[in-house]
């Protein structure tokens, strides 16, 4: 009877049951051993440098919303092109990693650049209708020599200018030697073949390059005599500096008439 009474009782240990695991003997066994952990999710966040807002140590421009782009940038009205990009270049290293900051600076910059142009290409077209109206205005005679008169690009006048001055050099050099007569003919060959070239007529391109020689020459004569001795060198002569007159007139003759 006695051992009917301990077998039957489960919470008895007996040498011939088995031991229950000890996970099983206890009531709260899920809130214990669960793998999954209810903690609150702001405990479960872990605090680091990436958490951190973006540009957070980055200083901040103070004049972001400012309306007129010559405070916002800190320069006068009346600044120069340089001192722009001076206060461009100082703003932007100051607030460097600023994403906003940099736009808005970049921003008023990108303002007072447009400004700048509207403001030449003003002064550019109103300079051109002032020399138009006075070209109007101006009497019969000076309407016909402008007439004949162009302007090249630059490169046409600096290549042209070159060719002649190195002429000129030339002659000097050589001029205690032999007197500029192959400069003078080399230099008036050069201005016809480009008068040839500009009004595709042999017959004007050679009447203009005389008649430029002519006047230089002349002109020449008249105006070195008036130079006092002390301005030249001994090795000058009349016949020299007669034909660095006559070289300008060639050159001027070549490039601005047509």
């Amino acid at each position: 009877m006695a051992t009917s009474l301990v077998l039957s009782n489960p919470t008895l240990s007996s040498p011939f049951l088995p031991n229950k695991p000890k996970y099983e003997q206890s009531t709260n066994i899920r809130t214990v051993c669960s793998p999954i952990s209810r903690i609150p999710r702001k405990s479960q966040r872990i605090r680091c440098a990436v958490d951190a807002p973006y540009e957070g140590n980055i200083p901040k421009f103070t004049r972001m919303n400012v309306w007129n782009p010559y405070k916002r940038l800190g320069v006068s009205p009346y600044a120069s092109e340089e001192e722009i990009w001076s206060a461009r270049n100082f703003l932007l290293e100051q607030y460097a990693g600023n994403e906003r900051s940099e736009e808005s600076i970049e921003e008023a910059f990108e303002k007072l650049l447009m400004t700048s142009f509207k403001e030449r290409k003003k002064t550019k077209i109103n300079l051109k209708t002032r020399l138009k109206k006075k070209v109007e205005e101006s009497p019969p005679w000076v309407k016909n020599i402008l007439n004949f008169v162009e302007l090249p690009p630059l490169e046409v006048i600096f290549r042209r200018l070159f060719l002649f001055a190195f002429m000129g050099g030339w002659s000097i050099m050589t001029a205690s030697e032999s007197g500029p007569a192959f400069q003078v003919a080399v230099s008036l060959a050069a201005c016809i073949y480009f008068l040839n070239e500009k009004t595709k007529s042999l017959g004007r391109a050679f009447t203009i390059g005389l008649g430029a020689l002519a006047a230089g020459w002349v002109c020449g004569s008249i105006v070195v005599p008036m130079i006092p001795t002390v301005l030249l060198q001994p090795t000058w002569t009349l016949e020299l500096m007669t034909s660095l007159v006559g070289y300008i007139f060639l050159f001027v003759a070549c490039t601005f008439l047509k």
